[in-house]
């Protein structure tokens, strides 16, 4: 009898393995897919492997006890309903799970928002996304929040808009024009890699001694690191541009 199972099982497995890698193979060369790489469809397919092995261990542990799983389940209805009710959530996550990782919304690699997130998708899970964020957090977002949240794609249009913002003192800019162009000129050096004509200087809050301001462009295409060193540049350039003001404003003063 546990020959039996045994041996039912490890068919089961070698089954559903050989089935899983024959779809995988034949998806990866009808997309010329590299072995090295995965996308959403080679993670469900992995997914959902795993699935039918858990089932099956389950299957197998009742039948090492006597138990057949059909009569069981069917017996305890009620048990398994109230199952079902506590782990729901969990439940509805890995539905969730499976949902994502066959859908063309969000991918391995896409760069986007998800809630408040914002950041690059590095694995999906059966039950979370794996997510990498500006500041290089690792961040696991539960699918459900992921399946009910509004999801800004920037990598699908293939362009994203930068917003920095910042506040200055009204004493240490000359005039918002003037810091436009100095900025603009600051990253010269990237305009290659931005939209020609995106570069826009918008002003906020205004308070008593003080603005709020932001500075805003276009990539071409989505590139966290050349993002964050053109950010950090621009930062850089609006302390210096405020700092030399602010000296300059005082040097007159004291005259």
């Amino acid at each position: 009898m546990y020959i039996d199972l045994i041996v039912g099982f490890l068919t089961f497995l070698l089954s559903a393995n050989l089935i899983v890698l024959l779809l995988q193979g034949l998806y990866r060369r009808r997309k010329k897919l590299p072995s090295d790489q995965a996308d959403n469809v080679i993670i469900g397919l992995q997914n959902i492997y795993y699935l039918l092995v858990a089932g099956a261990v389950i299957t197998t542990v009742l039948g090492f006890f006597g138990i057949d799983a059909k009569t069981l389940f069917t017996s305890l209805s009620i048990v398994a309903a109230a199952i079902a009710i506590v782990s729901k959530d969990y439940i509805s996550e890995l539905i969730s799970g499976i949902i994502i990782s066959f859908s063309r919304e969000v991918s391995v690699g896409d760069y986007v928002k998800i809630g408040n997130y914002k950041g690059k998708i590095i694995d999906l899970y059966l039950t979370k996304i794996v997510f990498l964020n500006d500041d290089d957090d690792v961040i696991f977002i539960p699918n459900n929040k992921v399946f009910t949240s509004e999801i800004i794609n920037y990598t699908k249009k293939q362009i994203k808009q930068v917003n920095i913002e910042f506040e200055v003192t009204l004493e240490a800019i000359k005039t918002v024009e003037e810091l436009e162009a100095d900025l603009v000129e600051a990253i010269r050096e990237y305009h290659p890699h931005i939209k020609p004509g995106s570069f826009n200087l918008k002003i906020g809050e205004i308070r008593k001694d003080s603005v709020m301001l932001k500075f805003q462009y276009v990539l071409t295409r989505i590139n966290r690191e050349l993002e964050q060193e053109i950010r950090r540049k621009t930062v850089r350039r609006v302390v210096n541009y405020m700092k030399s003001n602010y000296v300059s404003v005082n040097h007159l003063q004291d005259k």
